[in-house]
């Protein structure tokens, strides 16, 4: 008996600003796209949870932003990890340096961490997963207090990163060092995560795509991909934006419009469906689990 198989397609970013609203919920509404990622502490987050309130199968999570954007509480309560304004680094690897090594970071980033917890349950929705923008939920000092806190906000699904760096040069050899680099780096990052997770009984995927090809993500590289792929289980993820005059850009204006093209693409939905996958979600998929428990 063939295995069951499924593919979450989740959109990063939500709340980041109008453009990446818009092209999320027309992705979730027209496409493939059945899961998105709120950026709490964004310019357009109160949209996006309006938005979510008015698509209830859209699964939402928790975006972390610990880097690249602005903390949520004050400057002068975290000022090891913010500057005056409330802007963390911009910069992956310093910030990563400096939450591992200056110990003065890691109540702080519990306490900003735990804001961002808390403002998330304030908008009422459910709670579908946690990931970090630039994926720096993983980072060990992060994912240990997301774990110590997982109980109290219920959180039962994390991102690990995890993708073949063969299988994804075999469709796109762009930028082969930067994919090299990352893929050593959050390989080792993805095993220290999957021990710690499966001690807390917190879920995560068989396999994540998107950071090797981020910013790519086009038809082209999933009618490659998807039929290679051999993991049951899987999250494909992707940062589709509309162009807004004066919206805040999260990535290149085309790279993000190619992006939501891909997520409505007839032909990906047909790749997905031919290759055995179901398209679902983690709310979803925690119910089909459930269910099969009770048989």
């Amino acid at each position: 008996m063939q295995a069951q198989r499924f593919a979450i397609i989740n959109g990063d970013d939500f709340g980041f600003s109008q453009g990446v609203n818009q092209a999320i919920i027309k992705a979730h509404k027209e496409g493939v796209l059945t899961s998105t990622s709120l950026m709490v502490s964004a310019d357009a987050a109160k949209e996006a949870v309006t938005l979510a309130n008015s698509h209830p199968n859209l699964a939402v999570g928790l975006h972390l932003v610990l880097i690249c954007g602005r903390s949520l509480l004050p400057p002068e309560q975290i000022p090891h990890l913010v500057d005056k304004e409330g802007n963390f680094s911009n910069s992956p690897f310093l910030a990563g340096l400096r939450y591992q090594f200056v110990k003065e970071t890691h109540q702080e980033l519990r306490q900003e961490i735990r804001a961002q917890l808390e403002k998330y349950r304030s908008t009422g929705l459910p709670l579908s997963h946690v990931d970090g923008h630039l994926h720096l939920h993983i980072h060990p000092v992060v994912l240990r207090i997301l774990v110590e806190l997982a109980p109290e906000f219920d959180i039962k699904v994390i991102r690990l990163p995890s993708e073949e760096l063969g299988l994804t040069l075999r469709v796109n050899r762009s930028n082969l060092l930067t994919k090299l680099v990352w893929w050593g780096v959050f390989g080792r990052l993805r095993r220290y995560g999957e021990k710690m997770l499966k001690s807390e009984g917190i879920s995560f995927t068989q396999r994540v795509y998107g950071l090797l090809q981020t910013g790519g993500i086009t038809e082209e590289y999933l009618l490659g991909l998807i039929p290679q792929i051999q993991a049951d289980l899987v999250e494909i993820y992707s940062h589709p934006a509309f162009a807004i005059h004066g919206d805040s850009l999260n990535e290149d204006v085309e790279a993000g419009e190619a992006e939501l093209a891909a997520l409505l693409s007839d032909e990906v939905r047909e790749a997905l469906l031919s290759n055995g996958f179901e398209i679902t979600n983690h709310h979803f998929l925690s119910q089909h689990t459930s269910t099969r428990r009770q048989k």
